[in-house]
């Protein structure tokens, strides 16, 4: 059974010979008693995941209730108005909702990811898809994706413990809302089998991704009844829990010992076999690190479990290097390896969200070198379509002026090309007018792809 760990200070730590790089400085605070209705709440109490789940965010009424004055009138009616354009509900854990500065909600990061405002909204590009990245088009059982040739992505759920506005399944996640009807489910075991004996019989799978929804969501038996299915597949070696839990919800991994329990049990069993077993999480910025990461990690390095940081480029969250930098060398300090660095995906309601390929570049050089190779995550583009994760500056060809960048995929789709579109808004003056120009911009776009084309046989 995992304990957890209580050791949460509001005193500053005595001064030292040795100073801390600011990086690897976690917050020991009681943050969670800025927010009003959460003064009296003892760290044991804060720390219990049951907690977590029984007081999570989950409609504007109670948004009000638990910020008491620091609610303002004028924050929420904005929030209202963002929530009658969002694709997703509400649900934030007190622990992500107290890492919130509500002194300065407006710009705070953690707050532009999970609730929108209506005044920072833009116009959707009107290239937006539901299923950017085609996954229904890849579906090859009702809870299974096969993309790439040796990996496969199992969705056993579509419920998570939060919901993320830029989520790339705000399609079947996060329920019903105003502009979008869905119809979500939870674990159901007995329509699984399909799955499992597609992977049986398609030996070059040998990685399986399982996700949702969030795995933070299965119950322990189903953690078990999935990981050991998968492990005893001979032609399976790796499989992947991919939760958010370790960044919104760390209590999850101190105090739920039944949950532990079976993700050791997983863990230990892969080992036996010679397979690996590993848990991706999702971090975007430094601000969702506290102390509460670092005893989450402390249980999970305990059961020997390899972690690593899958994260997306968002505006006004982590667009800058120092940002990121800081983000992570504090997660590879943890041992949370930095793994992707993702373009973000062209869903409705994240105009907003979005940032340009230039962008993306610029940080990926920038990112090179300044830290050690293996904790330096590859920056891509999931080019949509279902082409894939390409490497940020493996285009086939980039037109800054109107932000039309094509990239190709031999190994998941060979003699297709796919294109990826950066935000109106933020082109220059030049490339804004094309686009309102019908004619010219399918002139531009028709000649992009014919080039992409040409350039694209040479990988066939």
């Amino acid at each position: 059974m995992f304990d957890p760990i209580f050791k949460i200070s509001n005193e500053p730590q005595p001064p030292g010979l040795i100073s801390v790089p600011e990086p690897y400085r976690f917050d020991d605070t009681e943050f969670w008693r800025t927010v009003p209705a959460w003064r009296d709440v003892d760290p044991k109490t804060f720390g219990d995941f049951r907690w977590q789940q029984r007081n999570s965010i989950t409609s504007l009424p109670r948004i009000s209730q638990v910020l008491g004055e620091l609610a303002s009138p004028t924050l929420l009616s904005d929030i209202e108005a963002g929530l009658l354009r969002a694709r997703m509900n509400i649900r934030l854990t007190p622990y992500v909702f107290s890492r919130i500065n509500w002194e300065y909600p407006e710009h705070d990061p953690l707050r532009r990811q999970f609730l929108p405002l209506g005044s920072q909204y833009k116009p959707d590009h009107p290239l937006a898809n539901d299923d950017s990245l085609d996954e229904e088009g890849s579906k090859v059982r009702p809870h299974l994706v096969h993309r790439y040739p040796d990996k496969a992505l199992f969705l056993p759920i579509t419920l998570c413990p939060v919901y993320c506005s830029f989520c790339t399944r705000s399609r079947v996640v996060g329920g019903s809302t105003a502009v979008k009807s869905k119809s979500t489910y939870g674990a159901k075991p007995s329509d699984w089998d399909g799955s499992f004996d597609y992977i049986r019989d398609h030996p070059q799978i040998e990685d399986v991704v399982i996700s949702g929804g969030d795995a933070l969501l299965l119950r322990a038996k189903h953690i078990r009844l999935i990981g050991k299915t998968l492990l005893d597949i001979p032609s399976i070696r790796r499989i992947r829990f991919a939760t958010k839990g370790v960044a919104i919800m760390p209590m999850k991994f101190t105090s739920d010992g039944e949950w532990m329990d079976a993700l050791a049990e997983v863990a230990l069993y892969g080992k036996g076999l010679m397979k690996e077993v590993a848990l991706h999480t999702h971090f975007n910025c430094g601000r969702e690190i506290s102390i509460w990461t670092s005893q989450a990690m402390s249980a999970l390095c305990e059961i020997g479990l390899m972690v690593r940081n899958q994260s997306v480029l968002i505006a006004g969250v982590n667009d800058s290097f120092s940002v990121l930098h800081q983000t992570f060398k504090g997660l590879s300090s943890l041992r949370i390896q930095p793994y992707y660095l993702y373009q973000h995906d062209m869903i409705p309601g994240c105009e907003h969200l979005r940032t340009t390929v230039h962008l993306a570049k610029s940080l990926s050089m920038k990112l090179q070198g300044s830290m050690t190779g293996f904790n330096t995550p590859r920056v891509v583009c999931d080019a949509p379509g279902g082409g894939g994760k390409r490497e940020i500056s493996s285009h086939l060809l980039y037109d800054r002026e109107i932000g039309v960048s094509a990239w190709s995929s031999p190994a998941a789709k060979p003699g297709k090309t796919f294109l990826y579109y950066d935000p109106i808004h933020l082109l220059d003056e030049e490339g804004q007018t094309i686009w309102n120009n019908p004619t010219e911009i399918k002139l531009r776009v028709d000649s992009i792809k014919s080039q992409a084309l040409d350039r694209a046989s040479a990988f066939a």
